[in-house]
């Protein structure tokens, strides 16, 4: 089977050349053949061995498929492994798995080209947490059979609160006693104790089973019950509790610190007992859930419960404990503090005492300033159950009554809105105290002197008499304006020196004083007319042109008082239109009579009590986004949606230009959490072949925005689902019905994915099991007794019931089981058809005879379905 091909050379072969002969293999049958090739060189023999072998396969393929550790995510996870050929031919492989934890095993059968490879794809199912390890076994031609293993570990997304400085799993944080309007924060940490990473989000549990809510637990039950029964409290708790951040993602085995932050705000209520020592005590749960796992809606939808208050096992819930209390300091005497009398420079004391009621806190005080009044010390702390001596000073600085308002700031630790993961200093409470304290004056002795000579340019009407005030404790006479104190005759009010033609002067001239001439030479003003003090003649007014107005600058300085004084006007005047054109709209209508608003009614006393409760839960708006989730917001914003179930309408792309806005919005954790879509698996259960069946995906919308759904589905089993997308309206329910059909015996588990504004990805699994049609019967054995009444030899008669427990109708025929071709029962009807889900009457008689059997067999058959054997007995009574 060999052949040679070389021409020989017939000169010596120089150095550089070669000489080629090629040597051709041609089998004639399937055998391996060795033979050897001589070389002549000059005087040596080489010999060069010649193999010839036949074509032949090599497979091999990997031992082990490993997925490592997967969370319980309803994901079906895929996995390749290789089978390759390193031979010259084709190899077949064939592969056998006898487990039911592997779903799907694409291809089992084929051939692997020479030099090649081919990919088997091994599907798992993430729908429990479990530890897979099976073997499949793989045929390889010409290697025999050959074991692999496939390996996982499928455990739960496992969320964790770990303490600070324990490192341990926390289940309380007691956040103890704090003043009303004071804040207290403690750190927790987060911990994914899970190979995925986790998308997070806190919701306050404000309805659950336990909570209080700002009840005082050390009162008498029934004075608590009473308090209860008046006040109806529906506080919003998501102030009262601060968690920093309130969303998030961890990595895979990451801690991640979050801050809370206890808050606690004095209820005011319509029946609140105005008692400053009411204590409110606070228990809550925080819940730490994991975003995408909702199946709580539809258990809640299934049995009619709030959908948020079902559990399930993503999440880790956290109690929190606190309890508020009011600033409770009395000051003795107080709250009016008196100071006894006292002069101008003097001061008066008064002792206080601060009193600490509080058993719990202490009390850190800060008096603020205040005039006329001193406060020793300013600032201070009275620890719990304890007093403080304080010392108030009254030191005037000018003659008279005083009631001041000392204002007393309780001062405590506050949250800063700018660092929410820190606290500061605040006055969080105030407290007033009336100080009262009076001021007098001391009697000085004015002495009176006559001076004869020039009087200073301040003095009384006549210049003669000038106060002394050289007194001790008497400030000087030439700064105090004024008359002297004394009764003197005053010129200007009498006409005893008056010339006698002036008596009768009636005009307004101004009266000149006669120590004015040292400054009468000065800019006067020309239109105003002086006369003497005593003789009221007409006086001299010397105006001096270098320093008074000419007439144009008076005019000048007229003009421009009237402009402005114009301007004025007319803003005032523009004011006043406009006003008034607001007050003719206002009621100028047909429903406003022109009553002033609340003038004097009286507004009444509105209690929350005087509101359904339904109705004022439907009026509650969704949330916000920097507000912390809590249950019953979270269950009354789905009580809304739900009542909005439509979806026939609904447009499968955004169009309109807000619904492109929405539906292009990156949603948070926490808006995510407000969405459902699921369930999260739909079970069909038992499926007939070559039928069609439907569940109901469903999708609650609690969000003030669109949001745009996109299913994507490669199964063939499901391509009748329709529609495949959704534009949903804000707070609103719908749903999109998900068809299954098959044609293929087994369990069938697949996944689909579906898409939030076409960025957030979520996964459906859909599980069924693919059966043939199948009938059951009431009864594999039926009694068959006489009427009673009938006579003897009449027909007895029973019923049996076919039943067809699954969701494709069911054809069938019953057939006697005779030897001799004869029988005494029948049945009716003999054929029918049985919808699916429904049950059908069947009649059994029994016609007596001689030769009659009292026993016979009839055999149900199911058309493509399975068949049933029954049996059938006539109870004959011989009297």
């Amino acid at each position: 089977q060999f052949k040679l091909i070389v021409e020989n050379p017939e000169k010596p072969v120089a150095p550089g050349l070669q000489v080629k002969a090629f040597v051709e293999y041609y089998p004639d049958h399937t055998e391996n053949l060795q033979d050897k090739l001589l070389l002549l060189v000059e005087d040596d023999i080489v010999d060069i061995p010649l193999v010839g072998l036949i074509p032949f396969c090599y497979l091999e393929i990997e031992s082990e498929i490993n997925f490592g550790k997967v969370v319980t995510s309803n994901k079906i996870i895929t996995r390749e492994i290789s089978i390759a050929n390193h031979g010259s031919s084709s190899g077949a492989f064939a592969i056998s798995y006898d487990g039911a934890i592997l779903l799907n095993i694409t291809p089992t059968s084929g051939l692997v080209k020479p030099k090649s490879q081919r990919t088997i794809k091994v599907d798992i199912c993430t729908d429990v947490p479990r530890v897979i390890k099976e073997v499949m076994k793989v045929e390889l031609e010409g290697r025999g059979c050959t074991e692999v293993w496939i390996k996982a570990v499928v455990v739960e997304q496992v969320l964790k609160v770990l303490g600070v400085s324990s490192g341990k799993v926390l289940e309380c944080v007691n956040f103890g006693s704090v003043y009303f309007g004071t804040s207290k924060m403690e750190e927790i940490f987060l911990y994914n104790e899970s190979p995925e990473r986790m998308e997070w989000v806190a919701v306050l549990e404000d309805n659950a089973i336990g909570g209080e809510m700002g009840t005082d637990l050390q009162r008498s039950t029934d004075a608590v019950l009473h308090d209860l029964s008046l006040n109806k409290r529906d506080e919003d708790v998501s102030t009262l509790i601060l968690c920093t951040p309130d969303q998030g993602t961890l990595l895979p085995y990451q801690k991640s610190l979050v801050t809370l932050c206890f808050c606690p705000e004095k209820f005011q209520g319509d029946f609140q007992v105005n008692d400053s020592s009411l204590k409110q005590d606070y228990v809550l749960f925080l819940r730490f859930e994991i975003v995408g796992n909702r199946d709580g809606y539809q258990q809640a939808l299934d049995d009619g419960t709030t959908a948020t208050t079902r559990n399930h096992p993503h999440h880790v819930s956290l109690a929190l404990a606190g309890s508020g209390i009011p600033v409770m300091i009395t000051f003795s005497p107080g709250p009016e503090i008196n100071f006894m009398d006292c002069y101008f420079g003097e001061q008066t004391q008064v002792l206080c005492t601060l009193k600490n009621d509080s058993e719990s806190l202490p009390v850190t005080f800060s008096f603020r300033k205040t005039a006329h009044f001193n406060v020793s010390p300013e600032k201070g702390k009275v620890q719990r159950k304890s007093a403080k001596d304080v010392m108030f000073s009254f030191s005037p600085r000018q003659i008279g009554i005083f009631k001041m308002k000392q204002i007393v700031d309780i001062i405590g630790t506050g949250l800063d809105k700018n660092n929410l993961h820190e606290l500061k200093t605040i006055s969080f409470h105030q407290l007033y105290l009336s100080l009262v304290g009076v001021c007098k004056s001391k009697r000085k002795k004015i002495l009176f002197s006559v001076n004869p000579g020039l009087t200073p340019v301040i003095s009384n009407a006549t210049g003669q008499f000038v106060v002394d005030g050289t007194e001790q404790g008497a400030p000087l006479a030439i700064h105090c304006p004024g008359t002297a104190p004394v009764a003197i005759l005053k010129s200007t009010q009498t006409q005893i020196h008056t010339h006698r033609m002036n008596r009768n002067c009636m005009d307004d001239a101004l009266i000149a004083f006669p120590n004015d001439r040292a400054t009468s030479i000065r800019p006067g003003e020309w239109n105003k007319k002086y006369r003497t003090i005593f003789t009221k003649t007409e006086r001299y007014n010397y105006i001096d042109p270098e320093f008074t107005y000419t007439d144009c600058e008076r005019l000048s300085k007229e003009a421009h008082k009237k402009y402005y004084a114009d301007f004025l006007s007319s803003l005032r005047q523009h004011r006043l239109e406009k006003e008034a054109a607001r007050q003719f709209y206002i009621y100028s209508n047909p429903v406003n009579i022109g009553i002033k608003p609340a003038e004097g009614l009286k507004s009444p006393n509105i209690s929350i009590t005087d509101f359904p409760k339904e109705k004022l839960q439907l009026k509650m708006l969704p949330l916000d986004h920097n507000c912390l989730l809590t249950s019953r917001k979270l269950a009354t914003i789905t009580c809304k949606s739900t009542t909005k179930e439509t979806w026939s309408w609904f447009s499968p792309v955004p169009s309109s230009t807000q619904e492109k806005e929405d539906c292009s919005l990156t949603l948070s954790h926490k808006q995510l959490h407000q969405i459902f879509i699921g369930p999260s698996t739909l079970d069909f259960g038992d499926v007939c072949v070559h039928s069609t069946t439907t569940k109901e995906l469903h999708i609650i919308n609690n969000l003030l925005v669109h949001i745009w759904i996109q299913i994507e589905i490669e199964i063939e089993e499901l391509e009748e689902t329709s529609p495949l997308s959704q534009v949903v309206p804000p707070l609103t329910k719908t749903h999109i019905p998900i068809v299954f059909e098959t044609s293929t015996f087994g369990l069938f588990k697949r996944s689909f994915t579906y898409k939030i504004n076409n960025q957030h990805i979520g996964h459906v699994l859909v599980v069924a099991n693919a059966v043939p049609i199948k009938l059951e019967l009431s009864a594999r054995e039926l009694i068959l007794n006489p009427i009673p009444g009938c006579l003897a030899e009449t027909e007895f008669r029973a019923t049996v019931r076919v039943c067809n427990p699954r969701n494709h109708p069911a054809g069938f025929d019953w057939k006697p089981v005779t030897t001799d071709g004869k029988t005494a029962f029948s049945i009716w009807p003999a054929r029918g058809l049985v919808q699916a889900y429904c049950d059908l009457e069947c009649e059994v008689v029994w016609y007596p005879g001689f030769n009659s059997p009292e026993a016979g067999e009839f055999i149900l058959n199911v058309h493509k379905g399975n068949a049933i054997k029954l049996k059938c007995f006539a109870k004959v009574t011989v009297h």
